[in-house]
This record gives C-alpha cells, structure tokens and sequence, in this order.
C-alpha cells in the first residue's frame, strides 16, 4: 500500500529567532506592552512555538505566515485571560488600559470567526505548554467556549435589535422617505440606536452578571425597545400606536405596550418587566435621572399608551441631555470591562467588519451547544415563523404609518426560534406541579419498597450540583448574585418538572408492557435517574442558550458519561410528545455528537461495557486507561454542594458506593435506551421490558439468542454507529459524485474496522476512520482521489471540525520507532501511514481489485484480528436503506412534487442570491406544529376543488421574479449537478493548493 505525504506548507529555513523577533515587534510596537508583560509573553511563545518551527500547526490557508499570526493571537489571548483568571492582570501595575482581544486581532489582522474557528486545534496542540505555565486547569479558566458562544449570541443581537429598530424607528429625521436596508455596512445609525445598544451593554454588565442565556438577553433587549418608544420623539416613530397592528394588546387606557412587545417577540410579561425596572434603575444610577410615573407625566409620546406600572424620565432623548448620556454609558463600559480580555461589545454597533468576519461561524467550530453543530442552521432558507425578530427580504412597504403585513411569513431567526422555545417551557411545562404527580406517585409507592422520597431527594440534589447557587450576595456583586440566583431557580424548577413529566410517561409505557404497576429495577437505578435529570436540565440550558453552562456541563455534575447519557435521549423524545421541534434536533444532534467522538473518548463507560463483552480488547483498554471511573455516590455530590436534602432529615444515600472491580462493570452498565432506538436498523432485538435491561452485563440476555446483556448492549451500539456512519459516507459519496459500488465498499470496510479493529476507534472520532476509508478504497479501486479533495469536500459537511483532520490521537508506546514514542496528535495523513494502514492490510484482501467487497463468512485467523469478533457479532451488511431522496408526486391531480433536500444542494440553496426563490416543506410554520400537520394543511389544500381566482401582482416589492436561467440551473441541481447557462458542466470550487 502506497502511503501519502502530507500536503503542507514547509519552510527549512525558518528561523526561531526571526520569529521570535517578530512576536516582540509586534507586543512593543503595535500592542504597547511593558517589560513585564513582553517577558511573560515571550516565556509563553517559547512553550509553544515549536508548533511553527515544526509545521505541527497546520491551520488557515496552511502559510507559515498565517499560523504564525493565529500563534501570535493565541498566546497573547490566553496571556490575558490566563493571567487575569490568576489574579495577575497584566498592564494593570503600569496604569494602562491593557489590551483586549480586538486589538489582538487588528495588531495581527485576524478578524474573530477565524479566530474561533481555528481555536480548537491550537489549544490541543498548545495545551502542554499552557498547563506547565497555569497549571492543568487551564483550559477551563480560558473560557474559548464561553467567549465564543457570547459573540455568536451579541452578533445575532445586535442584528435582530438592528432590525427592530429599523422596524419601529426613522433612521434620521432626513431619511424619512429615504429608508435603507438595515442590513448595509454604510446604513446611517441614529444616536437614539447608540443609547439603546449602550443601555442595553449595561444590563448584561450590571444585571445579568454571568449568565448571559440569549433569552434573557433578548428579553434585556425587548425592554431596552420599549424604554425607547416611550422616550424616542415620535417624529421618528415608524408606526402609529393607536391603530398599529402590531400593538395589539390593549385596555381602555389605550395600548398595552409591554404585553403588545411581548406578543410580538414571544418574551415573557413578568420577565420584561422585571428586566424593565432594572433598566430603569440603571438610568437612574448610571445617568442620574429622576424616574417619574408615566401616568403623571404629559407627553407625546405617551399618547395613547396605558401608562400603568411604565416610568417616565423627563428630558432622557432631549439633544443636549442624549449626548451625555452616551458618553457616560461609554465610560461606564469602560469600567466594566478594563483590564478585562473580554470582547468589546460595542463593536457590533459600530459596524467593523474587518474583525467581525465575513463568514458565519458555527457552534461546533468549539464543541458548543447543538447540533447539525451550527447555531442551528443560521442561513437555513426552510425554517418560517411568524415573528418580527426575523428578517424581511426586503424593505416593507408602509402605508398610513402602519410597518408591513404583520402576520406574514418570515425566515427564523436563531433568536426569534430561542424566543419561540422558551414560551414552550412557560406555557406548557412550567404551570405544572414541582412534586411527582399523583399517576407517578402511584408507580414510585407500588415498587418493593415506596421510593418516593428517594427520587425526590435525588433529584432535589442533582438539579442544585448542575445549577448551583452563589452564596456570596455582598458588596457590589449583591444585586446580580441575586438575578443569578433567581435565574438557576428558575431553571431547576423547569428541569424538575420536565423530568417528572417524562419519567411519568415512560412508566405508563413500560407497564403496559410488562401488565403490572410494580417497576422497581427501572425506579431504583441510580444511573436511569441521573440521565434523565440529566437530560431534562440539557433541554432546559438549550432552550435559554446559555454561555456558561456548555455542554458537556451535565454529564460533569451529574457524575454520569456521555456513553450513559446515548442510551436515554431516543426514549425521551419518544416520551415528551409536546417537545418543540428545535429541542427534539438538540437532543438528535447531541446523540450524533455523542456516538461521533465522545464515548471514545478516555473515561467512557463504554469501554467498561466493551470489556466485558470483547475480552480480547480489555488488555489495549487497560494499557490505555480508557475504563470510566465508579460514579461518585449521591452523598458525595450533595456534600460537594453543601447540600442537604430529604424528607425528615433522611440524608442517606439511596445506593452505596461502588468500590469493588467486579461491581464497577455491572453498575456502569445497567441499562439500555429504555425503548427500541431509531438508530437500530440492524439489529433483530425485538422490544423489551426495561426491567429485562438492568441485569447485570454478565448475565445471559433475557431476550435470548445466547448473548450477555453485555454483548447485547455493545451490539446495539454499534449499530448505532454503523447507521450514523453510513448516513456520513452517504453524504460524501454525493459530495464526490462517486459510484454506489464505491459507496458500498468504503461502508463494508468501516464495518468491518469497527468489528474486527475496534481499537483503532479508541480516543478517536468515527469521521477520521471514515475518511481513511474513502482514501484507501480509491486507492485500491485504482481511483484518483487525493486526500486533500476528500478534505476539501468533508469540510463542506455540517459535521465539519478542522479538528477532525488536524488532530488524530496516535499511541506510540509500542512504536519500533525510538525517535518517537508516547502519546500525540497529529494530522489525518500522518495517522493514516503510521496507524491506519498496517491496521487495515489484513482486511482489504476482502476487497476486489475494482474495490468491490467479497462476502464471506470466515472468521480471521486469531494472529490477523487482534480485537476478535464480538460473539454473536452481526455478519458485514450490505448498505442500509436510507430515506428515498428522488421526487415523489404527492397529488393524483396536480404536478406537486416532493423530496428530502440533499446535502449536496444545501449550498445552492443557502447562497444569498437564490435562497429567496426556493420554499421548503418539512418546517414547521406556526409555533409547536408538527412537519406533518403542516403537510396535512398543502395536502387538504391541494384536494381541494374550489378554485382561487385572481390576478397577479407584480408590482409587490416582496415578490422576486425567477429568471429563466434559474429554474434551469435548479433542474440540473435536482439531477446531483450544477450547470451554467449554457448547459455545460461548472465546476464552481477547486480543491485547496
């Protein structure tokens, strides 16, 4: 097997010291630093800029110079936040202002989407420098992700309070018949949209503290709006209050203004108006005006507003009074923010997007929440929902001051869907009572022994590790310590009822099943509870977006694995029939990321499975110390919190401690997905009670057939990652426009890796495997397929993490090599010759010489399969059926065609100048409604005989005309292919050089 060479820029003659020389110009010259910070600096560079010298950084456009400059950004950023988190604010001795991460970014001109983007493969590669300067708990005071998800979150803000200003206020006073679209660089921004922008960056500072969830601050922003109608001359207003459609919540005092905002952007009443009364507060503090009632006050721009509750501050917008204001609430951010290498919020207001970034940046450039692993699919053309946080195509026409059709449909927005989650939590969840219900308690009480007090005390103490209180409300911190304790409160409360929602409809289900009330091997495992609260409390954090509480954050507090957590997720969206439909892609995509990468990872409890089922792989387990630790005892986690709960007093734990070897095995693995999982196309288990799940792994499956439940449960897994895996290959396989035969290759060999080489997965993501497979298949098939053209395709995957390919685990510690020994990362290349191939070679004498697959049931000799075959392992399959994606005619009647969207148009679709002409079905249009009542509405509608009759209206600004070229290149992308005008092939993109 011929082995590739890595495709990277080199440089022999770099020089260490020119680097180095480099690196100081830039902290003197264009970053001012002092002696002190520039030597701290460079003893930092020194740990790390190896990772130049030796092309181990790979990232960018793969230059010397570009790595060299996102080095340059990464040591000086984390300097600042590492030294800041230690108590050493660098510059703060000399008197400076110190530096932030945006002059960071201009001394090295990067702008902030690539920054984060390429963030991850520095930090594994500089991590060993980092922790023997700041300790091994570095990475955690970094705080990358949190910092990133906070720019994602200001970047959707800033755009959605743009528009919505846009939406109810004139530009300027001279642009009364000149309105621009908001979206434009060069738009004219008001000072009335200053004040607002500033106001509100005091709330986050001053209000929200550290929990900066993206619904309270669209709430946060909801009510810097409303402070604006009520002060904002109305010569500027864009509407008239009195008949306006928009304001549509009144009382015989005239409209209600906070609950007619709070119908237009889903907000909560109470919680605006609380966020109202601490904004108001900041006016009064920070700017020094007298708050005065509403219904006191004479003006304007009251007319017509039900005054009651509202506060009012006379001369707050008056010309001279704005100015100052300004310039006060700049200095106050100032303030907040000195010494800080926190970003620069305000930069959103004014527009730089040479830092800002041109590109979109999606939350799994970091691992942060969700899944598609993009801030769900920011661009997507298909979702619509009704909402003024969202979009228009185009500038609306007004009439009668009157802003637009209201009901009409508009592009989801990342914050109008947030918006639309939450209002499910408050109307559906949160009116339902804290305590298990009364058809709970019945099935908690009838078990051997009544366990109801225990469920309750477990969950009382698992909800309060994952969302804690701050018991430390004193001195300047007391009034945002206090909001963040109200905040977790609330919080808990939502998890909690959720959990005792769900877990009640599991055990009407798994009765049913059995014929009896009596559930006491599913109502005693202390592992099933801690998923479930697990998982509930994921939803809850989902739902709200915060920015501190990332995923994996549950899975840490909780004590349970991610392996664990994979096996409740499909039972729960089965259970929770009202879960809105974002929620139910969070916990879809979570699973993916979970079988992707991290129940491989080190400390998985699956390997505690697999050792049970796979003896042969227990001593390359053992050699690599991937078995999980015990779960710590529920005591533990409750006198980590200072926590004690209970009934009585009852502080017991409900199960002791784990200690032993033998038990560790059979506790970490106790149960299955408590119903049949989606993913288990290949597996002939036939649905079981979930009691028959919890024996111990040893034991002879209760479903027969001859296997431990063990082998049972390592089986059901893997067929989880063959379906994932081949809804991947499928994918590129479009992607590449390769042949089926290819396709059906390169997944009998990843079944084949993930039986028989098991271990080649360990402390790895399945997408690494796979894209090893699609190389060495074309190279067997005769085939010319670079690796650098399956990368260039992968990147365009929504799974896509430069990590992936960037960053390979490889053990050398039995490596003939002496030059190289112990444990690294390195690039997919580098892992494919040293590991991947002499791995493999026993397997690929099974593929023909066209890279077709010789089926056969001989079982390799022990000296070729180091892994062995798992007993009662399933045969190498052919490749599964996946959803039909040809055109369907839907209608005997009508020519109404329907198919899923293929991966391989999304980026037709999505592009700028034609996601307008293009309507998607599948999403839902209205707020909680299903996919298919949606196509039960175009089914009746198109069954329908009456006819509508009625001219066109071509003189609709909102109506875009499809020229003919365009249906034209749409057919050739329904056929997998682009065209030109002329019909030719194009060939739009190249390969990287």
């Amino acid at each position: 097997m011929e082995d590739v060479k890595p495709s990277v820029t080199t440089s022999s003659n770099a020089d260490g010291d020119a680097i180095e020389a480099r690196f100081t110009a830039l902290c003197k010259n264009d970053l001012s630093l002092d002696e002190k910070t520039c030597t701290e600096a460079m003893k930092l560079f020194k740990e790390t800029k190896h990772l130049i010298s030796s092309n181990v950084l790979a990232i960018g456009s793969g230059t010397l110079e570009e790595a060299e400059r996102f080095l340059f950004s990464f040591v000086l950023y984390s300097l600042k936040r590492l030294s800041e988190k230690r108590g050493e604010n660098v510059q703060q001795e000399s008197g400076e202002s110190g530096f932030t991460l945006w002059q960071i970014l201009r001394a090295t001109k990067l702008n902030i989407v690539d920054f984060f983007k390429e963030l991850p493969q520095i930090v594994v590669k500089a991590g060993a420098g980092l922790s023997n300067m700041y300790g091994e708990d570095w990475e955690s005071r970094l705080e990358a992700k949190e910092m990133q998800a906070n720019f994602m979150h200001l970047s959707l803000l800033s755009k959605s309070y743009k528009r919505a200003f846009w939406e109810l206020f004139l530009t300027s006073d001279a642009n009364i018949d000149k309105k621009q679209n908001p979206t434009r660089a060069s738009d004219y921004v008001s000072e009335y949209h200053r004040f607002g922008w500033l106001l509100f960056l005091a709330l986050r500072v001053h209000a929200f503290s550290r929990f900066k969830d993206l619904v309270t601050c669209a709430n946060g922003f909801v009510s810097i709006l409303a402070i604006l109608i009520i002060h904002v001359p109305i010569r500027f207003r864009n509407f008239n209050i009195s008949d306006s459609p928009r304001f549509v919540k009144k009382s015989d005092k005239g409209v209600d203004l906070l609950a007619s905002l709070c119908n237009m952007y889903d907000a909560s009443e109470d919680d605006l108006r609380k966020t109202m009364e601490r904004a108001n507060k900041l006016i009064e503090d920070i700017l020094e005006k007298k708050p005065c009632p509403a219904s006191e006050c004479k003006t304007e721009t009251l007319e017509n507003i039900d005054t009651d509750g509202l506060i009012y501050f006379e001369g707050l917008m008056e010309e001279q009074s704005l100015s100052s204001s300004l310039n006060i609430l700049a200095k106050d951010y100032d303030d907040a923010i000195h010494n800080k290498g926190d970003l620069d919020e305000r930069v959103f207001i004014n527009e730089e997007d040479s830092l800002l970034g041109l590109g979109s940046l999606s939350e799994g450039a970091v691992n942060v929440t969700g899944i598609k692993r993009k801030f769900d699919s920011i661009a997507s053309p298909s979702k619509t929902i009704s909402s003024p946080l969202s979009p228009h195509c185009s500038p609306a026409s007004h009439a009668n001051g009157v802003l637009g059709p209201p009901n009409a449909k508009m592009a989801a927005t990342p914050v109008s869907i947030a918006m639309t989650t939450a209002k499910w939590l408050r109307t559906d969840i949160c009116p339902l009572s804290p305590k298990p219900s009364a058809e709970l308690q019945r099935f908690l009480s009838s078990c051997d022994k009544d366990v109801t007090n225990d469920v309750i005390r477990r969950a009382h103490i698992i909800l309060e590790a994952i969302f804690p209180s701050s018991h430390e409300c004193t001195g300047s911190l007391q009034s945002s310590n206090l909001m963040d304790n109200i905040w977790m409160e609330q919080r808990r409360l939502e998890a909690l009822k959720l959990y005792y929602r769900v877990l009640e409809a599991m055990c009407i289900a798994e009765a049913q099943i059995l014929h009896a009330p009596n559930l006491t091997s599913l109502l005693t495992n202390e592992r099933f509870h801690r998923c479930m609260l697990a998982c509930s409390a994921e939803l809850v954090l989902a739902t709200h977006k915060t920015t501190t509480m990332l995923f994996p954050t549950v899975l840490d507090r909780t004590g349970i694995t991610a392996f664990d957590l994979s096996k409740v997720i499909e039972s729960f969206i089965r259970h929770e029939e009202s879960l809105p439909r974002e929620l139910r892609r969070h916990l879809n995509s979570l699973e993916e990321r979970l079988l992707e990468s991290m129940v491989w990872d080190k400390g998985s409890s699956m390997y505690n499975s697999l050792i049970v089922a796979r003896p042969a792989l227990s001593a390359e387990i053992n050699r690599l110390g991937l078995l999980a630790e015990p779960m710590p005892s529920l005591d533990a986690i409750a006198m980590h919190i200072n926590f004690s709960g209970g009934q009585n007093g009852d502080v017991r734990s409900p199960k002791r401690l784990c200690t032993d070897y033998r038990s560790v095995l059979v506790e970490r693995n106790s149960f299955t997905s408590p119903v049949k999982d989606r993913l288990l196309a290949f597996s002939n288990l036939k649905k079981a009670p979930l009691q028959s799940a919890f024996a111990s792994p040893t034991r002879p499956n209760p479903g027969g057939g001859g296997e431990t439940c063990a082998e049972t449960g390592i089986n059901i897994f893997f067929s989880k990652i063959n379906k994932l895996a081949a809804v991947r290959i499928n994918g590129m396989v479009e992607r590449l426009q390769l042949s089926q035969q290819i396709r059906e290759s390169v997944y009998s060999l990843f079944q084949q890796i993930l039986s028989r080489r098991t271990s080649l997965f360990f402390n790895r993501h399945i997408d690494q495997i796979i894209l090893c497979c699609f190389y060495v298949v074309a190279k067997i098939s005769q085939l010319r397929l670079p690796f650098k053209e399956i990368i260039y395709n992968y990147r365009k995957q929504p799974q896509c993490k430069p990590l992936v390919f960037n960053s390979v685990f490889v053990d050398r510690s039995s490596a003939r090599r002496n030059e190289r020994t112990g444990q690294d990362h390195v690039d997919i290349i580098a892992f494919y010759n040293e590991i991947f191939v002499t791995a493999v070679k026993p397997l690929l004498v099974e593929l023909g010489p066209a890279g077709t697959t010789t089926r056969t049931s001989r079982v390799p000799e022990a000296n070729n399969s180091n892994d062995g075959l798992c007993p009662g392992s399933p045969k190498v399959a052919p490749f599964p059926s996946l959803p039909d994606m040809s055109p369907k005619k839907v209608s005997a009647t009508h020519n109404v065609y329907v198919s899923p969207l293929r991966t391989s148009k999304m980026d037709a679709l999505i592009s700028h100048s034609s996601r307008s002409y293009y309507a998607c079905v599948g999403e839902s249009t209205r707020a909680f409604q299903s996919p298919s009542k949606d196509l039960t509405a175009i089914n009746n509608h198109l069954n329908s005989t009456r006819k509508i009759r009625g001219a066109l209206n071509f003189d609709d600004v909102e109506v875009g005309l499809v020229s003919d070229s365009m249906v034209a290149n749409s057919l050739y992308l329904q056929n997998g292919s682009c065209a030109s005008s002329s019909g030719a092939p194009l060939k739009s993109e190249q390969p990287e050089s």
